[in-house]
């Protein structure tokens, strides 16, 4: 009996050979994707020339992964949209990245200030929202942060305010690096940040 002919066998495809530069710039073109901007202030700028006046707008823009990446950046163009775009660049350069207490809220409470700019942030229980104005709320918001009580009592300048929100964002630490510095360990940091939470209630 005639044994029926084997087909061929199908080539193997050759394994994809990409160089890690191009894997890192498809990952940084996945992270731009990811992060999301919001534009906080325009303002027109008027340059007085011989042949009359030249208007210009200056942006500040705020971008941020929602998973605690954030950050600023300012630009300055003839046309909204190119000063838009400037000032999110720059962003992006400048973006740093805040520890977060269970991906919703600040570890603890921090002050920053800038200039004439003071703020106050304040970690908060679930189910706070973000209880911030203007332009706090929008770092919050594209930071990632559910639960925050922010308070300004400084200039209201947007520039200040959010330099000072970034000062005291600087000045989050969370338990694993308080930790470390001292030589301790993460549960004994947070067994005493609770029981002086208790205490306090009592």
């Amino acid at each position: 009996m005639a044994q029926a002919p084997r087909s061929p066998r199908s080539p193997r495809s050759p394994r994809s050979s990409r160089s890690p530069r191009e894997n890192s710039r498809d990952r940084g073109q996945r992270e731009e994707n990811e992060v999301v901007d919001k534009l906080v202030h325009i303002n027109r700028v008027a340059k007085v020339v011989k042949g009359g006046r030249r208007f210009s707008f200056a942006a500040l823009v705020v971008v941020g992964d929602g998973r605690g990446r954030v950050g600023f950046g300012s630009g300055k163009a003839r046309e909204v949209p190119e000063a838009i775009r400037k000032a999110a660049e720059q962003a992006k350069r400048t973006m740093v990245r805040v520890p977060l207490r269970e991906g919703r809220t600040l570890h603890h409470d921090v002050q920053g200030r800038y200039g004439a700019g003071k703020v106050i942030l304040r970690a908060a229980p679930p189910g706070t929202g973000i209880i911030a104005g203007g332009p706090m709320r929008a770092v919050f918001e594209t930071m990632g942060v559910q639960d925050v009580v922010a308070k300004s009592i400084g200039s209201s300048n947007p520039h200040n305010m959010i330099k000072a929100t970034f000062a005291a964002l600087d000045n989050c630490n969370s338990p694993r690096s308080v930790a470390t510095r001292r030589g301790l360990k993460v549960g004994d940091i947070v067994s005493r940040r609770t029981g002086g939470a208790v205490e306090a209630r009592e």
